[in-house]
């Protein structure tokens, strides 16, 4: 008996120095040890095991990973004497060992930190207690592949197939009743009404926001501040309410020269694929009424010295991820698309006005004309590679980093354009303080090169086509959709590394709120858990690097005084009130003026009055397919801007805008992270691990069961969301 205690003696104590206080923890069934397979030889690093005849204490040691647990030893030899199922390996340095004393029922916990040839045996009793095994080198876990919702996809379904695959995740076509990490709409964020989490591919209001009039109406505003920054737009009208502007404007040009005969393009403000363009030259020309109703468009300046390559003319599609909105971030595609004329380019004269396939660029027109090219070479035929034409231009002597950097410049300097209204349409679309989705959206930027190799922009789709197939004629009268190699070299690549950059598992943002909507952005910061770098977060080994660059917040410094507008559009937010709206009635406008104290004997509450009703009223004609009273953002801004005019007279429109804006925010104090988050988070879905803190409220009164259950069942009820105005949906471009 003696000797019996001594040894487990003995062995209480060398575990004791290694560590007692070992927790001891359920066994995972999926976590068990693979069958080892038998050796003929004994592992040098002592995995035979031998036992210790008369030895009364007992101890086992439980190695668990996923798999089945081991019952022979890892020579593959069972032990004399006992069950193969009841020998215990106590020697390895990386598992825990439990102690079992035979007759008192008590389990002793230890680990061992090195081979010391001791092995013991034991046999299976309900009183054991299995442990799992701690390895200082984890093997990296495997995580659940990310899952898509291609359900809404569209036309992009087969480029999007292409990039999951590549990807290894998984893909729900029909759609999914749990909810997915990623949803992919073809049109709109309203293709789907019931996500509540998860990202989407789409911004609300992205498509309102890039109708052509909206898009030229920020760019304008942007022009009024920084001309000179914003000069790659093409000068525009807005049709028909700025007719008799445009008329008068040309009317003047031609009496001052006779010999000038400016050309204008005219581009239905809905229209899409080229639908609906042509060229003018005369205001008598425009097509104005279209059945009973006026029909609007942006009418633009047109460019008559294009660069050209082979006599052609051609533009870039350039592909644009918009990650995130709060804080900004901005991806370009190293590589695109130049869609060539199939006609060679001659300047715009009467007689062929109307040859669109010399003027026009557009693919889903020339694609019609018989001289154009489908080619499986990236560098040859009517739709090219961007990286193709820019070798051939370098060949020429061209600056290439120049173009490139310019390109870059205006990409960003749009994005800046857009984004104070895009932020309105997001806090009108999801609720405020409920769950929601994130967004991000890949646009189409569509870029024209000047003769002197400086970039114009042409539009911006927020819906660009991502077919990677078109349609060939295989018999007479007999069409079917073949590859386009070209296409999904350039589309599945911008896919693909949209998903891997939004791929929920990889980085995670920790965003810190802007002041007042403006200023630098917070930085990535990649997560340093042992759990997340020790996985991968998809086979990124076998994929190419990213194709995707990113250049902001990279280049905050060159830009970040251009976003005074989304200043603007924080106060605008801020005062709006009603949760869902997107228009400043007349009591709160009068709050915005009391809470900045903007009036004094210059300017009257009465005056105040005045000037809403007539912003409001002009802003009113012109959006004639609104259905909501109000005030806008844009005529806030209008508004805004004729408020600094009247305070600081002396100064130029920028300064004044910029001195009211340090008015106003210094009587209204920082935004507190709740209204900050409120109002201009991209998500509404609150932080991971994040506590809501404690309110100290008077203790309810008792309710009776049925109003308890009325209002459960009312909280319990999923959120709708408000529907938005309805218009009709732009078709890719």
């Amino acid at each position: 008996m003696s000797d019996h205690y001594g040894d487990v003696k003995v062995q209480l104590g060398q575990m004791k120095s290694l560590g007692e206080d070992a927790e001891k923890e359920e066994v995972d069934p999926e976590e068990e040890m693979p069958v080892s397979s038998p050796s003929a030889s004994p592992d040098p690093a002592g995995c035979c095991i031998t036992t210790a005849p008369g030895t009364d204490a007992l101890s086992t040691n439980i190695c668990k990973q996923k798999g089945k647990r081991s019952r022979k030893n890892p020579c593959g030899k069972p032990l004399q004497g006992f069950p193969a199922h009841a020998v215990k390996n106590i020697n390895s340095p990386i598992c825990e060992q439990t102690l079992l004393i035979k007759g008192t029922g008590k389990i002793l916990q230890g680990k061992s930190a090195e081979s010391n040839g001791n092995y013991v045996a034991v046999h299976e009793s309900s009183d054991t207690q299995e442990t799992r095994c701690e390895d200082e080198f984890k093997l990296p876990r495997k995580r659940r592949p990310v899952t898509v919702d291609t359900s809404k996809a569209k036309t992009s379904l087969e480029a999007l197939k292409l990039s999951i695959k590549e990807l290894q995740w998984k893909e729900f076509h029909t759609g999914r009743r749990a909810a997915c990490d990623i949803y992919w709409h073809g049109v709109s964020f309203h293709d789907n009404e019931n996500i509540v989490s998860g990202q989407v591919n789409k911004f609300p209001g992205m498509v309102e926001m890039l109708r052509k009039i909206n898009l030229s109406r920020a760019v304008r505003t942007m022009q009024e501040l920084f001309p000179e920054e914003y000069d790659f737009y093409p000068r525009s009208w807005i049709l028909p309410e700025e007719y008799q502007q445009f008329s008068t404007e040309i009317r003047m040009v031609k009496e001052s020269d006779a010999t000038e005969s400016p050309t204008f393009i005219v581009k239905p403000d809905g229209g899409s694929q080229g639908d609906g363009i042509y060229l003018i030259r005369d205001p008598g020309d425009l097509k104005l009424v279209v059945g009973a109703q006026a029909k609007q468009a942006v009418v633009q300046e047109y460019i008559h010295k294009p660069l050209l390559i082979d006599k052609l003319k051609f533009d870039i599609r350039l592909y644009v991820l918009i990650k995130s909105v709060q804080p900004l971030e901005i991806y370009i595609a190293k590589e695109g698309l130049t869609r060539f004329c199939t006609e060679p380019y001659q300047e715009p004269s009467q007689k062929n006005l109307s040859r669109v396939f010399m003027h026009l660029t557009n693919y889903s027109l020339n694609v019609q004309s018989g001289n154009y090219v489908h080619s499986d070479s990236q560098n040859t035929g009517s739709k090219r590679t961007l990286s193709s034409v820019l070798y051939r231009l370098a060949a020429k002597g061209v600056d290439i980093k120049r173009v490139w950097s310019d390109i870059i410049a205006l990409v960003i300097k749009s994005v800046i354009a857009v984004l104070p209204d895009l932020k309105v349409h997001y806090q009108a679309d999801i609720p405020p303080a409920k769950p929601g989705p994130t967004c991000f959206q890949i646009l189409g930027f569509d870029i024209l090169l000047m003769k002197n190799l400086k970039p114009v922009l042409l539009e911006v789709n927020s819906n660009p086509s991502m077919r990677i197939e078109h349609e060939q004629e295989v018999a007479p009268g007999v069409f079917e959709y073949v590859p386009s190699p070209v296409d999904e070299q350039v589309k599945v690549g911008v896919i693909r590394d949209t998903l891997r950059l939004m791929d929920p598992f990889n980085k995670k943002l920790t965003a810190t709120p802007h002041p007042a909507g403006g200023g630098s952005d917070p930085v990535e910061v990649i997560p340093a858990d042992g759990d997340s770098q020790g996985r991968s977060p998809d086979n990124a080994g076998n994929l190419p690097p990213l194709c995707l660059k990113q250049v902001y917040p990279k280049y905050t410094k060159q830009f970040s005084h251009l976003r005074l507008v989304e200043r603007i559009a924080a106060l605008f937010i801020r005062f709006l009130g009603v949760k869902g709206n997107m228009r400043l009635g007349p009591t709160a406008f009068r709050t915005f003026i009391r809470t900045c104290k903007l009036s004094n004997s210059n300017l009257t509450m009465a005056s105040v009055d005045i000037l809403y009703i007539d912003i409001t009223r002009r802003w009113s004609f012109a959006l004639a397919d609104s259905r909501e009273a109000g005030m806008g953002l844009q005529a806030f801004v209008e508004a805004f801007f004729n408020l600094a005019g009247r305070r600081f007279k002396s100064l130029a429109l920028r300064e004044q805008v910029v001195s009211l804006l340090d008015l106003c925010e210094s009587h209204l104090g920082p935004q507190s992270g709740a209204e900050d988050r409120r109002s201009l988070s991209c998500s509404r879905a609150l932080p991971r691990g994040g506590r809501t803190p404690a309110l100290y409220l008077p203790r309810p009164r008792p309710i009776s069961p049925a109003a308890h259950r009325r209002a459960t069942s009312q909280d319990c009820r999923p959120h709708q969301r408000p529907k938005p105005r309805t218009l009709r949906a732009n078709v890719e471009n």
